[in-house]
């Protein structure tokens, strides 16, 4: 039975309960300290910048307080001087001779050159200008649903709503009687935040269960595994809604044990808790701290440590383990049952960087309803869960080109399964025909002709059964082996040519891994020449190759050895061959033998159904929405492929581009900003590959103008065609304002910064749909509940996930945001809805279901918000539209994360690797990525949202 509802961990203010106001302690800057610090932090950046640059990093001081006054809450990446925005939050006042230690402990961070005497004489001066002594904390009510309102009405929560709100539902949820089920209790502490910018990338506020839990595996001497429960609050806002919303989400953080491997060029979170506060005559921390290992020049040490460090500074270095022991052996100051050593409890959190750990990450959907629904108990009376979500009316899945085979039980008798795949016969024979007319299209007449390069002869043979089961082809094979096989079916011809990867594949630099910048530079740029002339070479007696698939080995490449990876600079000199690649990893060995034969032939498969993607072969998913949707309606996905300058080449690139899917035309098609005509897909991509940005284009205000350039310039060409604009929120916005929460209005759109102006201003037939995916928890985790088709389960907190386009019917909801959900991932055969590894569980069938090490996970609820429509469309029929471009069933097994054309678009992303071969430096200052003009009369404190603090990895 199909579920008719599903639940989101969503909640919103409760209008009886009338405001929302809590007492708090809050810190102010002196209205007096702008002139000096100001003239501090300009000294010696030169006469042009100056001027301009209004900035006093306050990162550091933010990453200190956060590892040593955890119970200290700054809410925002700006502060203001004088009252009307503190700067700091507490619920009791920190002593005054502890703040003023931070606040000298920052001031001498902002010192720039310790060999210049003048800086040296400013600093002097700013401590002699700054009564550091007028710092008082003043007792204030803060209203936790202070809020305006968009034009496009949408709330505007105050800045400080994202980060006090949060942390005041946290600290009820750790103050709740402990969670229990399955005879097991976790009892959740706060975790130190992270400051970030104001709305919806702020940090929110964080639970982790402690002690950890431990799970001891049931064979060999490998030690106990260590992990936590983590629930994180965050405050956001929908699209046209007046109301503002909390999330609640949940998931596992997982502990390092024994050695520490240090990711390149990342911090690692250590999460500590000490029975004594690590800064003199400072309070003992009610929560979690959270500092910082950081390796660098081939030595590990505390982040802001030294002699010279800010841990240093407000003596807190000494109440910490030495750096170098702490990463030998991690879980030491965990301690028996969680009770530390040394007076400190202490975890090391675990990257995926670091590589495999004994639990693997996620929850299922049963476990996380649990645990959730436990949490939302404390955010009562205040606040009340959304209600519901209801099924759309349009249900229908797209028609598919394909043919669905029939399954194959695994209990079948050999007998039933021959018999299932007799029918099958006939229907995998036609599927393989329409796949062959569609490659046939795509490549305009010409034959497919790949190579493959590889470093083991079994997965070559893999990647060429794939080919010939894909398409069909045994019955028209001509050539076979042992270096080329030649197919010549009626709609086209096939062949591929093996050569081995040899030496192209060794690692740059040879014995040694290149050091960063012109190193580094160099090795890619000798690798890329190599595989150019190769692949040059090769295509002289190969001609018309268009496709390489390059088999070649990852786990050499990580951790520090990560400059040595030879696949970016094999990509590019494929690419100035005029080749796309597909890579690809040879079998696993470290797996079981039956095992690892069915993941490498499952990694053939995809290999070579990934490579036909990039010729532009195109299936678009057919809709089922009959007279709704105007005929030949195009599909264009805007997106920005970007690198940082700190990336694996040490360029940056900054290139809007967009993707076409245009009815009727044979391939998928693409432009980027500096091309006049829609190309082939395969030319977009290889016209990705060595772009670095141009001095033109590093600002954010160049950035945005450039994007609104292309987008109206692309948009004029489709002017006479039905058009549905498909926009990714998290990727776009940043360079595209008006695609934000609070840009956002219906049926008007907003381009260059300016007034946004009535949608058919730019065409009769355009629409534009906007999604947004869980990143940040931007949108809610979900289940569906269990007892709505079994009235047995009611009460057992059972869920369930389910495919599907749904309606919020909260009051004052717009009628334009709706929900898009996928169901169960194919990889997840062996894992039930009711498996759990936080507590012990016993499901329905009173079997055992607690496996701490089972990869759990829940689909996100992509959030589509059918932003500009024409006169008497029907805003739910476009979303099922939207939703129904996610189910790719002919292309591939799961349902897509985003619509196709945008899941095209953000696949480029692989072929910008940016290298030039010069050496540069990145003109665009990381601190001005996202911010705002500063008003006057304020310095724009930033946090970085993407500080290496190793939390996404962890927690999910």
């Amino acid at each position: 039975m199909t579920y008719q509802h599903v639940r989101a961990a969503a909640y919103a203010p409760d209008p009886a309960q009338g405001p929302f106001k809590i007492p708090l302690h809050t810190l102010c800057l002196p209205a007096g300290w702008e002139g000096p610090l100001q003239r501090l932090r300009e000294h010696g950046q030169g006469e042009g910048r100056s001027r301009t640059y209004r900035r006093v990093p306050t990162q550091q001081i933010n990453q200190l307080m956060r590892a040593t006054a955890p119970d200290v809450v700054t809410v925002d990446s700006t502060a203001t001087f004088g009252a009307d925005r503190p700067w700091l939050y507490c619920a009791r006042p920190y002593p005054a001779p502890v703040t003023n230690l931070y606040v000298a402990t920052w001031l001498k961070s902002l010192r720039r050159n310790a060999d210049d005497p003048e800086a040296t004489r400013l600093l002097l001066d700013c401590f002699r200008d700054l009564d550091t002594g007028s710092l008082n904390w003043q007792p204030a009510e803060v209203d936790l649903l202070e809020q305006d309102l968009s034009p496009g009405g949408t709330a505007l929560p105050a800045p400080h709503v994202y980060r006090l709100l949060p942390d005041e539902l946290a600290a009820r949820i750790a103050r709740q009687e402990p969670y229990e089920h399955g005879g097991r209790r976790l009892t959740f502490h706060q975790v130190a935040g992270v400051s970030g910018a104001r709305g919806v990338g702020s940090g929110g506020a964080e639970l982790m269960s402690w002690p950890p839990i431990q799970y001891v595996p049931g064979k060999g001497d490998r030690r106990p595994a260590y992990y936590s429960a983590v629930i994180r609050v965050t405050v956001r806002t929908v699209p046209f809604s007046a109301v503002p919303r909390v999330h609640l989400s949940a998931g596992v953080r997982r502990f390092v044990t024994g050695k520490v491997f240090m990711p390149y060029r990342r911090g690692v979170s250590v999460y500590l808790r000490p029975d004594a506060s690590l800064v003199p005559d400072g309070p003992v921390p009610q929560r979690f701290s959270v500092a910082m290992l950081q390796w660098r020049n081939g030595t590990t040490d505390w982040r802001q440590g030294g002699t010279e460090g800010m841990l240093a500074a407000v003596t807190a270095l000494d109440a910490l383990p030495s750096a170098d022991r702490l990463i030998k052996e991690a879980d030491y100051w965990i301690g028996e049952g969680g009770n530390g050593r040394d007076g400190i409890r202490l975890a090391v959190g675990h990257q995926a960087a670091m590589g495999k750990h004994l639990i693997n990450t996620g929850l299922m959907p049963s476990e996380r309803r649990r645990l959730i629904e436990w949490a939302e108990q404390a955010l009562a009376p205040e606040f009340v869960p959304v209600p519901k979500l209801e099924r759309s009316r349009y249900a229908r899945p797209p028609r598919r080109h394909l043919a669905k085979l029939p399954s194959v039980p695994k209990n079948a008798t050999p007998e039933k399964k021959a018999e299932i795949l007799a029918k099958s016969a006939p229907l995998s024979a036609e599927n393989a025909a329409v796949r062959r007319r569609t490659l046939a299209a795509a490549l305009d007449g010409t034959d497919l002709v790949g190579v493959v390069l590889h470093q083991t002869d079994d997965q070559r043979d893999r990647i060429v059964a794939a080919a010939e089961k894909d398409l069909g082809l045994e019955a028209h094979r001509r050539e076979q082996g042992p270096e080329t096989w030649e197919w010549q079916a009626e709609e086209l011809t096939v062949r591929l040519h093996a050569r081995p990867l040899g030496l192209l594949g060794a690692p740059l630099g040879g014995d040694r891994v290149p050091r960063a910048g012109r190193e580094h530079d160099e090795a890619i740029g000798e690798r890329r020449t190599r595989v150019a002339e190769a692949m040059a070479s090769l295509r002289t007696s190969v001609p018309g190759a268009q496709i390489a698939i390059v088999e070649l080995e990852w786990e050499p490449f990580k951790r520090e050895k990560r400059r040595a990876d030879p696949k970016h600079a094999i990509r590019l000199g494929c690419a100035d061959a005029g080749l796309v690649t597909q890579f690809i990893q040879p079998l696993d060995a470290s797996l079981e033998k039956d095992k690892a034969e069915e993941e490498a032939a499952l990694r053939a498969e995809a290999a070579w159904a990934d490579a036909l993607r990039q010729t532009g072969m195109r299936l678009v998913p057919q809709h089922t929405l009959g007279e709704l949707f105007p005929e030949g309606l195009n599909q264009v996905a805007f997106h920005l492929v970007e690198r940082r300058h700190d990336g694996p080449t040490g360029k940056a690139q900054f290139t809007p581009i967009a993707v076409l899917l245009r009815p009727g035309a044979k391939c998928v098609l693409g432009r980027s900003a500096d091309m006049h005509e829609w190309v082939p897909y395969p030319e977009l991509l290889k016209g990705l590959t060595g772009r670095v940005r141009g001095e033109d284009c590093q600002t954010v205000a160049q950035q945005s103008a450039l994007t609104a350039a292309f987008v109206k310039n692309t948009l004029s060409g489709l002017r006479s065609s039905p058009t549905l604009v498909l926009a990714h929120a998290q990727d776009l916005r940043k360079r595209w304002p008006w695609l934000r929460n609070d840009g956002l209005e219906q049926d008007r759109i907003g381009l260059d910064g300016g007034p946004s102006q009535r949608i058919g201003l730019y065409g009769k037939q355009l629409r534009v749909v906007r999604v947004a995916d869980s990143d940040r928890d931007e949108t809610a985790q979900w289940w569906a509940e269990r007892e709505e088709n079994d009235e047995e389960l009611a009460g057992q907190q059972r869920g369930g996930f389910t495919m599907g386009v749904w309606l919020p019917r909260a009051p004052g909801e717009s009628g334009r945001v709706f929900y898009s959900t996928a169901d169960k991932a194919s990889t997840q055969t062996k894992l039930t809805n009711d498996d759990a590894k936080l507590t012990p569980h016993v499901n329905a069938k009173g079997r055992n279901a607690y496996r701490p090490t089972a990869n759990g996970w829940n689909p996100e609820l992509l959030e589509v918000t059918v932003a500009c429509l024409q006169p008497g469309d029907d805003p739910e029929a476009w979303a099922a539209f939207v939703h129904q471009q996610r189910l790719c069933r002919d292309d591939y097994r799961d349902v897509l994360g985003l619509p196709l054309a945008l899941h095209l678009a953000r696949l480029a992303d692989e072929y910008a690797l940016p290298h030039d071969d010069e050496e540069a430096v990145d003109p665009l200052l990381e601190a001005a990525a996202d911010s705002k003009a500063c008003r006057p009369g304020q310095l724009s404190f930033h946090f970085d949202e993407d500080a290496d603090d190793g939390t996404a990895e962890a927690t999910e």
